[in-house]
């Protein structure tokens, strides 16, 4: 006989997990899990990792759902290990290997490559790729053996560091260093570098260290975090307005405060601004977010009341639980 499912209470959680995604694992059933763990009511991640990438993936609970959006933004930063002389179908060690070719490459052809491929560059994003085509994932198509026209797209590489890099085989292979802006696919980054080396390459391994300022040293394993009991799994958590990094910080007074909440802008003589967070006083409390504009601090994305009261209680709970831990 089957023992009887234990049902899950759910509750309100606020704030964002850091969580070291694990390899194979996709980012939803990350999620859901971690959801889960926390039995929280509401839950989000901020743009997904393939299930062969690991590395830092912020979650989003409760409040912090509303800010995830500034994560696709935000510039990130990767490490790869790319196998050259061996192409695959999908850029890839789960492809199929459709090309072998000599390897003769030097540290000039590395520093050659590297200065080539830093700063404004043009990617066709891959076919194994959830960029959508009339509503269909490419990737859906690329299983179909369908192969979709796609347009370049200009993408950013901020910094760039290519090295060769051992590994347990005799096949050569580099190590990549790359910090991005948004819609940069290192598969595809990985394969064009090894193309300008002259003998193709693919990834066969990827690892994000750094969204958003947000460090994967920062990060937990799902392992971590099921090892916790329910006040440090809690405790854990980084606050909301983590997600607003280099945000300019507002404090309103508590009438003010209360018409801002209710969505009314509000004067102010600072200077125009596209990102503000704001910030009631007594207690001091994330508000939302918001821009100012001719003299007007007028809102974005705004946290209910309610919400706003269960951060507050939330945060005296985790601090309560820190103290106990340390």
């Amino acid at each position: 006989m089957n023992a009887p499912r234990v049902r899950v209470v759910r509750r309100p959680v606020h704030g964002v997990l850091l969580l070291d995604k694990p390899l194979g694992l996709s980012s939803n059933d990350a999620l859901q899990k971690a959801k889960w763990l926390l039995r929280a009511e509401k839950a989000g991640h901020t743009g997904t990792l393939d299930p062969l990438a690991t590395g830092v993936l912020p979650l989003c609970f409760g409040a912090a759902t509303k800010f995830s959006a500034l994560q696709l933004d935000a510039v990130k930063t990767y490490e790869a290990t790319a196998v050259l002389g061996i192409k695959t179908s999908t850029g890839d060690a789960e492809g199929e290997v459709i090309a072998k070719r000599e390897v003769n490459v030097t540290q000039a052809d590395l520093d050659r490559v590297q200065a080539q491929f830093t700063g404004k560059i043009s990617q066709i994003p891959p076919m194994h790729s959830a960029l959508k085509k009339d509503g269909k994932a490419l990737y859906e198509y690329a299983r179909e053996g369908i192969e979709i026209e796609r347009a370049p797209r200009e993408v950013t590489i901020y910094k760039l560091n290519i090295q060769f890099a051992g590994t347990d085989t005799a096949q050569a292979a580099i190590k990549i260093i790359a910090t991005v802006s948004k819609g940069t696919y290192i598969r595809t980054l990985g394969e064009d570098i090894g193309e300008a080396l002259g003998c193709g390459a693919h990834l066969s391994s990827l690892r994000r260290t750094e969204t958003g300022g947000l460090l994967v040293g920062k990060a937990l394993t799902l392992a971590q975090l099921e090892a916790l009991n329910d006040d440090e799994r809690l405790a854990a958590l980084q606050p909301v307005d983590s997600l607003l990094a280099g945000h300019e910080a507002v404090t309103l007074d508590n009438e003010n405060a209360g018409r801002f909440l209710s969505g009314l802008r509000r004067r102010t003589a600072l200077p125009d601004n596209d990102h503000v967070a704001v910030y009631g006083d007594k207690p001091r409390a994330l508000l939302g977010s918001a821009h100012i504009k001719a003299g007007e601090l007028i809102p974005t994305r705004l946290l209910s009341p309610i919400e706003v009261s269960q951060t507050l209680a939330q945060g005296m709970s985790q601090e309560a639980a820190t103290t106990v831990l340390n």
